[in-house]
């Protein structure tokens, strides 16, 4: 007998948000219908069956929606998350370093490395190997299945899972039809750098970074890539026909392209013939090194860090040391003085614990590196140390006390042969050039690419106008020009947001004139430089306003920097400047007439600008670290401590004891940091800032700063926090656990569901497997997507850990995602983080410990390790 067909009723609630619910049920429907429905009709036409499927689906969301609303995802965003991605990065850099060292390591070692890979990995996680889920795909296959039926066991009521026919219909969807395809997606190398370019498609591509890329690469598959377009361009552009003014930008054209597919060849037929040479090697022996004063290095982090490394080999680093401890005093003693001055003007007398302290400063400072017991000690004329140790026991501290000394141990760094002088001859000068960026890579003797090569790798010569040319012109007649700033604002070009000054300029000629021109703080800078290169006696009477790196869009700041900029225009305007410089006022007229601005300086004076020009007035290593008053003498006096790395203990007890503030980054200590996770370096009693901390290990691994001396990561370290801090805020843990809670709100998770329902089924149809694409268009998109990373990091980064080092760490972040089945291991890592964080009360970690522990290299280092355990405990 037929039943009778009764309606199906089905309860469309899964979360309680109907946000979510929506596309929730499309994603349900969907897979119902391409992965059941096309057999099932075949066999049946009693929907009961789907019902019950579709219901079992919905239970098993239920729950899942349920246990989400009650965890804290904000521990995993902001440190387990963090951890884990650092940890792959830091196994991904230790296995480098292996194949690094051995000599018989061939060109073609992907498979190599990948056994390395996982070997240190069991080092690293000492019972988790997750080779056999990464590189056998019948292996991955069985593990999605036995996680899914862990999973079902959970979410589903007993009587459902019970069911086995059921049960097993529902896990082959998940593991096979939805786990599987998204995680081949996920460890595409290809689809990753596709993502790359998309999530910076706002970001111009800079020429610069791209020539690095192009230099840098080690891949002959992408250069052979980007020659063979290069040549496709040429190939069309020839074959126009063109004439007037199209003609010179398509020239221009050919000749970049011309140029790109030489640079293509020429590293090819380097790595070719083996005779890949390092930079760093090529400078010192042909390129023409630039020069760094010394007064700029003791200024510059990055460069004085090469300095200390120098002057600790030839035993000159108290020199140093003192040198920077007496910045340090004297920033300190005058803000503390002032102070005191301060507060005695408002009746406040507090005259002997801070003068006390300067003193017992003072006289530690003295006994460290000037007396005899100091070792090593500074060496000085007698009579200048006596004079200034009566000074010192005898009289008022005073922020110059140490100057007269100080001046001497500086002229004697900077002229004994031992210190600067051989210092500009060490290969650590050349590794210093690098990291400032402020290294040409030198073309080989004997080549014929003719022209050469400017410093960032665009071909030489120029078409703009030069001073020379310029200052030669005399004017016929008088002319008189009057300009001044009449309005700025802030414009968005190609993603970038810059600053614009609109000026109005008034020129009379007999006739006269009025036009309206806009010029960026750039433009000034560089019309800065010219003309202070030409007229020498400008560089005393024009001060163009200093940079900002932060918050230099604020109103209140654009309108700051307009008045100062209208005062510069109108001293480089008034008729006595411009009499005594009768050149200058074409220069000024050519730089206010309405048309684009040609920069006329080039890159690499540029970078030397601002490097090494900005810090002419500040000290920026010591004198900023102390720069915010400090609410005691003693915060203060460590503060200049830590950035001399080397304060003596002898500046009292009282300073060490009052300075109670914890630093960022508080070690844990491990037996052997290296190998064990990122987040071992955290102190589990320590619970304070612990997203930001996080944060700074991770840049920590990615940029490798364990290399560095100490006080170079100490100052590292109190440098980041501030850039941070003044990008995000004083309250970046807020911050980032707001950004958490934005990330796991309903709209979010409604958009996550979209996302993954429009991939999968785009307008509603099940996506068919993407072809795999050409492999020259993954090689071009390689090098798209390196570029992309390359540009947008922050030139204040490049400041704080150098040029050199920020290139390295982005490159090898990138490079760890070229690896497909490094990148399923990262999924997986992520997916076990994000079970055991939902399912806190189960025990996820024990059973994947048992899931993983079907690796063979798993079973040998077991051996391994109780073969040696057994002689210990023979011992015993």
């Amino acid at each position: 007998m037929k039943r009778e067909a009764r309606p199906i009723k089905i309860d469309r609630r899964v979360t309680g948000a109907n946000m979510i619910d929506e596309p929730l049920q499309q994603v349900i429907q969907y897979s119902l219908r391409d992965y059941i429905h096309y057999w099932y009709y075949t066999l049946s036409e009693d929907e009961s069956f789907l019902l019950e499927i579709r219901q079992t689906v919905q239970n098993a969301l239920v729950q899942f929606s349920t246990r989400s609303k009650e965890v804290d995802w904000q521990p995993y965003f902001t440190t387990r998350l963090v951890d884990d991605f650092a940890t792959h990065l830091r196994v991904f850099r230790k296995a480098q370093q292996r194949m690094a060292e051995k000599e018989d390591q061939k060109k073609d070692s992907s498979e190599d490395f990948v056994d390395t890979f996982f070997e240190v990995e069991i080092e690293m996680e000492k019972m988790v190997c997750r080779d056999l889920i990464c590189t056998s795909s019948k292996d991955e296959e069985g593990f999605l299945k036995d996680l899914c039926e862990v999973l079902l066991y959970l979410l589903l009521p007993p009587g459902d899972f019970q069911n086995k026919i059921m049960r097993y219909f529902v896990r082959e969807i998940l593991s096979r039809g939805i786990l599987l395809p998204l995680i081949n997606q996920l460890s595409d190398p290809d689809y990753i750098n596709q993502y790359i370019i998309w999530m910076i498609h706002d970001s111009n591509c800079n020429y610069e970074a791209f020539m690095n890329v192009i230099k840098l690469s080690d891949n002959i598959a992408e250069l052979e890539a980007v020659r063979d377009k290069a040549a496709e361009e040429l190939q069309f552009l020839r074959s126009l026909d063109t004439v007037g003014d199209d003609i010179n930008t398509i020239k221009n054209q050919i000749n970049s392209l011309l140029f790109v597919k030489k640079v293509c060849e020429m590293r090819i037929q380097r790595m070719q013939s083996g005779k890949e040479i390092d930079t760093v090697k090529l400078a010192a022996n042909f390129g023409k090194l630039c020069t760094v004063p010394l007064d700029k290095i003791l200024v510059h982090n990055v460069a004085l860090q090469f300095f200390m490394d120098f002057m600790q080999q030839t035993g000159g680093q108290a020199h140093l040391f003192f040198w920077l401890t007496v910045e340090g005093y004297r920033v300190t003693a005058q803000q503390q003085l002032e102070v005191l001055h301060s507060r005695q003007r408002d009746g406040k007398h507090q005259i002997n614990p801070t003068k006390g302290l300067l003193k017992q400063a003072a006289v530690g400072v003295f006994d460290q590196y000037l007396s005899e017991k100091a070792s090593p000690r500074v060496q000085i004329d007698d009579y200048l140390l006596a004079k200034l140790e009566e000074v010192v026991k005898n009289e008022d501290p005073t922020p110059e006390i140490f100057d007269e000394v100080q001046k001497k141990v500086y002229d004697i760094m900077l002229r004994d042969e031992h210190f600067y002088p051989a210092f500009r001859h060490n290969a650590l000068y050349i590794r210093m050039l690098a990291e400032l960026d402020m290294l040409k890579e030198p073309s080989f003797k004997g080549s014929d690419d003719g022209d050469g090569e400017s410093f960032n790798g665009s071909p030489t010569g120029s078409i703009n106008l030069s001073l020379d040319d310029l200052s030669n012109v005399t004017a016929e007649e008088p002319v008189q020009i009057h300009a001044f700033i009449s309005d700025t604002g802030v414009c968005n070009e190609h993603g970038k947001t810059y600053a614009l000054y609109a000026i109005t300029v008034k020129k009379r000629d007999g006739i006269q004139e009025i036009w309206k021109t806009y010029r960026r703080y750039s433009d000034f800078h560089d019309f800065h430089m010219r003309i202070t290169e030409q007229f020498e006696n400008l560089a005393g009477l024009l001060k163009l306003p200093g940079k900002k790196t932060f918050n230099n869009m604020d109103r209140e700041f654009l309108e700051k920097r307009k008045n100062d900029l209208n005062a510069y225009l109108q001293l480089l305007l008034s008729p006595e400047l411009l009499k005594a410089c009768p050149a200058l006022a074409l220069c000024v007229f050519d730089f206010l007439e309405n048309k684009a601005y040609n920069k006329g300086k080039g890159d690499f004076a540029r970078k030397m600008d601002t490097f090494v020009n900005p810090l002419r007035n500040s000290m920026r290593n010591v004198s900023n670290a102390v720069k915010s008053i400090p609410d005691s003498l003693a915060e203060g006096m460590n503060k200049m401590s830590d950035n001399v790395g080397k304060m003596s203990e002898r500046l009292g007890q009282d300073i060490k004891q009052s300075f109670s503030k914890a630093p960022i980054l508080v070690p844990k200590p491990v037996s052997d940091p290296e190998h064990c996770r990122v987040s071992a370096q955290l102190d589990d009693n320590v619970d304070d800032n612990i997203p930001l901390r996080v944060m700074l290990l991770l840049m920590d691994e990615v940029f490798d700063l364990k290399e560095r001396n100490q006080w170079l990561r100490r100052q590292i370290t109190s440098l980041l926090q501030q850039l941070i801090r003044a990008t995000y805020g004083d309250t970046i843990n807020r911050k980032i656990v707001d950004h958490v809670e934005s990330m796991t709100s309903p709209d979010q998770v409604a958009d996550y569901v979209k996302h993954f329902r429009d991939s999968f089924w785009p307008n509603g149809i099940l996506a068919e497997t993407a072809p795999r694409r050409d492999r020259s268009i993954r090689m071009r998109t390689r090098v798209s997507a390196k570029t992309k990373l390359l540009e947008i990091m922050p030139d204040e980064l490049k400041h704080i850990i150098g040029a050199e080092t920020t290139r390295k760490g982005i490159l090898r972040v990138f490079e760890m995602f070229q690896h497909t089945q490094l990148n399923r291991r990262l999924a997986y890592v992520f997916l076990e983080g994000f079970l055991e964080t939902l399912f806190s009360q189960c025990k996820f970690h024990e059973l994947f410990n048992k899931l993983h522990s079907r690796s063979e290299r798993m079973r040998r280092y077991r051996e391994r390790h109780q073969s040696y355990q057994a002689p210990a405990l023979q011992k015993r």
